[in-house]
């Protein structure tokens, strides 16, 4: 049994995509395949027209790090660092100067209502908030793709609407945004909606906006 079976998705710059469907069905094995996490058995992936699957570990990690934005459920923060030490990490692993980093943290965190909680570590924010940071770290290297995997999941209804409002923003300056999710409401949201059973996509469908 495959985790993805005769799978072929074919997503424009810019779409927002919701990816639906029973536990196990392989959403987010797709999500780690399209995010350079993991390398499929057979088949290809392009991205911006390039064959990722040939790459080499190094040359898919710097593209992982240029291009893909990563959120989270359980929000993966570090906990020993703050708010802004988190979100300035991406920076520092590419080689941004101290300099430049400073302002586009702070911008970032203030962007997201968090200038006040800058200093503080995850232990120390709601669960919202540490979603917050988590986007905040997502988009510091300004990806052309964020991939979500349940970004609501952990979270209160007001918290997960706030969520899904900043990620859509995101998505309205025009970055990929591809959403797994259990939920119907946000699945509802997106432009486009794709279901999965048994590793299958079994429907495609889109909205007018």
């Amino acid at each position: 049994m495959h985790a993805l079976q005769d799978v072929t998705l074919n997503v424009a710059r810019g779409e927002y995509i919701a990816i639906m469907g029973p536990s196990g069905s392989g959403k987010s094995t797709l999500l780690n395949i399209l995010g350079l996490l993991d390398r499929p058995t057979a088949g290809h992936y392009l991205l911006d027209g390039v064959e990722t699957t040939t790459l080499g570990d190094a040359r898919q990690s710097a593209v992982r790090h240029r291009k893909i934005g990563f959120v989270f459920q359980f929000f993966h923060l570090i906990p020993r660092l703050t708010a802004y030490e988190n979100v300035e990490l991406p920076l520092i692993l590419g080689g941004v100067p101290g300099a430049e980093r400073r302002p586009r943290v702070t911008r970032a965190l203030a962007e997201l209502g968090l200038a006040d909680r800058a200093r503080h570590r995850p232990e120390q924010l709601s669960g919202g908030q540490r979603q917050r940071v988590a986007i905040a770290r997502a988009t510091i290297m300004d990806p052309e793709v964020v991939l979500a995997d349940e970004p609501t999941g952990n979270l209160d209804s007001a918290s997960g609407r706030d969520v899904i409002d900043i990620l859509e923003s995101l998505n309205a300056r025009g970055i990929t945004l591809i959403v797994v999710t259990h939920d119907a409401d946000v699945g509802a949201r997106a432009r486009r909606l794709v279901r999965f059973v048994d590793g299958r996509v079994v429907s495609d469908t889109s909205r007018t906006p």
